[in-house]
């Protein structure tokens, strides 16, 4: 016994450290503390207590709702009211340089355009102004040639706002005749390219057309960089500037005096974009009847315009409105001609 008695007390400890240590309950633990009925009271409360805060959620988002739509509808007021303060200086001065122009004659509106025809008679000579307001680029373009676009073919300027759907057109650019038909003069520019090549301005001749934006550009470019950075759309030449950034330009003599007075064609901008057309009438190209560049070109700084362009004259020049002719051709009737500034409504 002696000698097994440490084995045995070995075993023992073994065997009490191996055995899973017991756990007391408290049976009370698991015994509700409230009756069934008791705990239904309790549940009902619970859910009345979610229905008021549910009723009073909904209310607050019914009146965050209102107060939203209310606030909506003011910032539109307010958004309304800013908009017609941002176009009142528009406004101003469109009326200011109407009121030099007078009562309009006839009037063409639409999304794209408005039109304004009015009558000039200073005196000395007589024609129409034409003020054009383009609301979308898209409004005007420039037609070259006839249909089929054979290089030298041409066409009357009620030919091409016909075939085009305008309901306006004018002239443009002058032209020179030879090898078998009537090509613009100089630099042209239509259908993103040069017609005949970018050439240098000479002569006194210069540019007119539009840009990509719809702004008039114009002006006498020496390289063809100068003239790509104004991005042009289309533009023709004749000669010479008259307006340029609101001053008047020198004037040729040769240009004032050759002819003297003629029937003329010109284009010019205001300051908002808005486009000037004048079209003086004369009896032929002689020389004594008709406007001299110089009575134009002051008519043109006293109505307020900033840029303008003599374009092609004497029997080139012509105004179409809506599917008429509305000048008085110097030939008697409309002549033929390469290139032609067109309106769309």
């Amino acid at each position: 016994m002696l000698v097994i008695a440490p084995f045995v007390g070995i075993l023992l400890c073994m065997w009490l450290l191996a055995a899973p240590p017991r756990i007391a309950h408290d049976a009370s633990e698991y015994i509700p503390t409230n009756s069934i009925s008791e705990q239904s009271a309790l549940i009902k409360d619970d859910l009345d207590q979610a229905a008021v805060s549910a009723k009073q959620t909904i209310s607050s988002i019914e009146k965050t709702a209102k107060l939203y739509q209310q606030t909506t509808a003011s910032v539109g007021v307010i958004l309304q009211s800013a908009q017609s303060q941002v176009s009142r200086p528009e406004q101003i001065y469109n009326r200011r340089i109407t009121a030099k122009l007078g009562r309009p004659i006839e009037t063409v509106n639409s999304d794209l355009i408005r039109i304004e025809l009015y009558k000039i008679n200073p005196g000395t000579y007589h024609g129409y102004a034409m003020k054009i307001k383009l609301k979308d680029p898209s409004a005007m373009m420039m037609s070259l040639g006839a249909e089929g676009g054979r290089p030298g073919s041409v066409e009357t300027t009620m030919r091409a706002v016909s075939r085009h759907g305008a309901v306006a057109g004018i002239n443009a650019g002058g032209y020179a005749d030879g090898n078998g038909g009537r090509h613009p003069l100089s630099t042209t520019f239509i259908d993103g390219k040069y017609v005949s090549g970018f050439q240098p301005s000479f002569k006194d001749l210069s540019f007119v057309g539009m840009n990509k934006s719809g702004q008039l550009i114009g002006g006498r470019f020496h390289s063809q960089s100068q003239l790509d950075r104004l991005d042009p759309l289309f533009g023709a030449t004749f000669v010479p500037v008259l307006l340029k950034g609101g001053n008047k330009a020198y004037l040729p003599e040769k240009w004032r005096t050759s002819p003297k007075r003629a029937p003329r064609t010109v284009i010019g901008n205001y300051k908002d974009d808005q486009l000037l057309i004048l079209v003086t009438d004369g009896y032929d190209e002689k020389g004594t009847s008709g406007a001299t560049l110089q009575e134009l070109q002051n008519k043109l700084n006293q109505l307020g315009v900033i840029d303008a362009y003599n374009l092609d004259g004497g029997g080139s020049s012509s105004l179409i409105l809506n599917g008429r002719v509305v000048n008085k051709p110097s030939d008697g009737s409309l002549r033929p001609v390469p290139t032609h500034f067109l309106f769309f409504e």
